[in-house]
């Protein structure tokens, strides 16, 4: 990924079929005329995509010069102590690196785990990073080694996905690199997450453990969600004015450090208009 700024959806709009158009490879037109750059396909209930549809989507977007990224399905668990259940969860995260590359992309979102009935949070976080490292071996055995793994900050307690969580499991490869959900932290924060400051904290954090190279073109997920004491309860999108966060500060903060993240927003039904939003906010400051 060049160190270039890319701003793009996850998925479809409602706009986008309620245009008439149905299929993935459409997308890639569809995203380019409105000015983005970027896309982000949903695995999340699993990886079922063939051959012939991953070449077409891939010519599709490299014809339009869209970066496509993936989300691993939400299956993943490596805070299970069950073996079984680990191994699952490193074939999930292989199938969809092998999809995404097949798709022309190579990066792949996942859910690290939940801390479960363990009172030990601590020990969860280490078992799940030394898990990550196993995925490496394996992704290293059975793919190109061309990808890149973002775990993914939560937005419920009871997930492993702080911030701070997020960028020590990153620890373990060069190709693991955060996906820092702005929206789940904010949820975490009990909607705390609102200033220029704010964001730095946040961002400068992950520099100073992970260092400069790594978080320059960082994985961003934007929107706006409702949460409870618990944390995430489902996303809005930028029309809200009663949850956060907002995305100013967000990108004000990124100018002031000079970072160039892929930013992919996850409104409900809105994601398009809502980072092309963004994007003009960015290009105007």
């Amino acid at each position: 990924m060049s160190n270039k700024i890319r701003f793009g959806p996850s998925g479809n709009s409602n706009r986008f079929y309620d245009e008439g158009l149905k299929h993935t490879y459409q997308a890639a037109e569809w995203v380019a005329k409105m000015g983005l750059d970027a896309y982000e396909y949903s695995f999340g209930r699993g990886v079922k995509m063939g051959l012939e549809t991953a070449t077409k989507i891939a010519d599709a977007f490299r014809q339009q010069g869209i970066a496509i990224s993936a989300h691993a399905p939400y299956f993943v668990n490596y805070g299970n102590p069950d073996l079984e259940k680990i191994s699952n969860s490193h074939n999930y995260i292989l199938q969809s690196v092998q999809a995404i590359q097949s798709m022309g992309g190579n990066r792949v979102v996942v859910h690290s785990g939940v801390q479960g009935k363990e009172n030990d949070r601590q020990a969860v976080v280490t078992r799940i990073a030394n898990h990550i490292k196993d995925l490496i071996k394996i992704l290293d055995d059975n793919t190109d080694g061309n990808y890149i793994v973002c775990p993914e900050t939560m937005g419920k307690y009871s997930q492993i996905g702080s911030y701070q969580e997020v960028f020590s499991l990153c620890l373990a490869d060069d190709r693991v690199v955060p996906c820092i959900d702005f929206g789940h932290i904010n949820c975490v924060l009990q909607g705390e997450l609102k200033t220029v400051d704010d964001f730095m904290q946040i961002l400068n954090c992950g520099i100073s453990m992970l260092g400069r190279e790594k978080m320059q073109s960082v994985h961003v997920h934007f929107n706006k969600i409702q949460y409870s004491k618990a944390g995430e309860i489902r996303h809005l999108t930028f029309a809200d004015t009663q949850y956060g966060p907002e995305y100013e500060p967000f990108v004000q903060s990124i100018i002031e450090l000079k970072l160039t993240p892929v930013v992919i927003c996850e409104s409900d039904g809105t994601q398009a208009d809502d980072i092309l939003e963004m994007k003009k906010y960015y290009e105007s400051i």
